[in-house]
C-alpha cells in the first residue's frame, strides 16, 4: 500500500505542480504581449489567447494538485514519519506556497488579463507583469525546497 500511495503522491505531483510552475512562469510574457497591440486574431490577440490558456493550465490544475498533499500524508502515515521535521517543514512550505498560489499568484494573472482585455498599454501592465513574475518566483522556489526535503529527508535513516 505504500508503494501505491508514493507513486499516486509523485505523479500526481510531476503532473499538477510541475504544469502550474512552468504555466505560471510563462504567464507574465504572454500577457504583456497581450497588452503590446498585437494584430488581432479572431477578435483576440495571439498573447491574450496564450495568456488565457496558461491561467487555465494554473487554476485547473491547482485544484487538481490538492491531491499531492493528501497522498503525501497518507504515505507519511504509512512510513510513521508524520512527526519528522523535514515532513513537517515540507507541509508548511507547501501550505505557504499553495497560498502564495491562491492569493497571489491566480489574482496576479487575473489583474493582468483584465488590463489586456481593457486595451492597456504594455507600460501600463509592466509594473503588475513584475510584480507578478517576482511572486511566482517565490512560488517555484518553495516548490524546489519541498522537492529537496523530499529527497534529501534530513535524519533519514537511509543513508542517503
Amino acid at each position: 500500500m505504500t508503494e501505491f500511495l508514493l507513486s499516486v503522491h509523485v505523479l500526481v505531483a510531476i503532473v499538477t505542480v510541475g504544469s502550474i510552475t512552468v504555466a505560471a512562469s510563462m504567464f507574465p510574457r504572454f500577457a504583456l504581449r497581450a497588452c503590446g497591440g498585437e494584430e488581432e486574431r479572431e477578435g483576440r490577440s495571439e498573447g491574450t489567447g496564450t495568456a488565457v490558456l496558461l491561467h487555465r493550465v494554473c487554476t485547473g490544475y491547482a485544484v487538481a494538485g490538492v491531491v499531492v498533499p493528501v497522498f503525501g500524508i497518507a504515505t507519511g502515515a504509512q512510513l510513521g514519519v508524520l512527526t519528522d521535521a523535514w515532513l513537517i517543514v515540507s507541509l508548511v512550505l507547501t501550505v505557504a506556497a499553495a497560498a502564495l498560489l491562491g492569493l497571489a499568484v491566480l489574482p496576479g494573472q487575473r489583474r493582468l488579463l483584465a488590463l489586456a482585455e481593457g486595451a492597456a498599454t504594455e507600460e501600463a501592465a509592466r509594473p503588475v507583469a513584475a510584480r507578478l513574475s517576482m511572486v511566482t518566483g517565490m512560488f517555484n522556489v518553495l516548490w524546489a525546497v519541498v522537492v529537496v526535503l523530499m529527497i534529501v529527508r534530513p535524519g533519514s535513516t537511509t543513508g542517503v
